[in-house]
C-alpha cells in the first residue's frame, strides 16, 4: 500500500487525485465511493455528511454528498455521470467514520456508473497513485496525515 506523507493509499482502489475521492469496484455493476485519508486529514473532524438520496442521478463533476468539518464544507464529486444506489446510513449518523476508516466504516455512496469501462481510464490506480499524490500534496502545501 503506497503511503505518501503519512497518508495510506490502499493498492485495490482507483482514485480522482484532484478531488481525493477513491473508488472501489464491486463486482455488481456499483461502486464504493469514498474520500481519502489526504481528504479526511485537510479537512478535520468531520461533523456532517449529507448524501444524495437513492435513485438521484449525478453528473461528471456534480457533487454526490456534502461533507462539513469544523473547518470546511465542500462538495464529493464523482469522476463521471452515476446514479446514486445507497448512502452510508452509518455515516450520515457517525460522520466521524470518514476520519477513523476512509476506507472501510466511512464509505460515502455507491453509484451505478453509466459507463464504468470508460470511466476508469481517467482514473489512477492505487499502484501507480504516490507520485500524483505528493505532487498534489506538494501544490496544496499539505505536510500530510497526522
Amino acid at each position: 500500500m503506497p503511503t505518501v506523507r503519512g497518508c495510506n493509499l490502499p493498492d485495490d482502489l482507483l482514485y480522482d487525485v484532484d478531488n481525493n475521492i477513491w473508488y472501489r469496484d464491486n463486482g455488481d455493476g456499483t461502486v464504493t465511493v469514498g474520500m481519502t485519508a489526504v481528504a479526511a486529514a485537510m479537512a478535520g473532524q468531520l461533523v456532517a455528511f449529507t448524501p444524495k438520496k437513492a435513485g438521484r442521478p449525478v453528473q461528471a463533476g456534480k457533487s454526490c454528498a456534502t461533507i462539513e468539518s469544523g473547518k470546511w464544507v465542500g462538495p464529493a464529486k464523482l469522476a463521471f455521470d452515476a446514479e446514486v444506489k445507497e448512502a452510508n446510513a452509518a455515516l450520515a449518523a457517525n460522520p466521524k467514520l470518514a476520519n477513523s476508516d476512509p476506507y472501510g466504516a466511512g464509505w460515502l455512496v455507491k453509484v451505478q456508473p453509466a459507463d464504468w469501462a470508460a470511466a476508469k481510464t481517467g482514473l489512477v490506480t492505487g499502484t501507480a497513485v504516490a507520485g500524483p499524490y505528493e505532487s498534489k500534496m506538494a501544490a496544496d502545501g499539505f505536510a500530510g496525515c497526522q
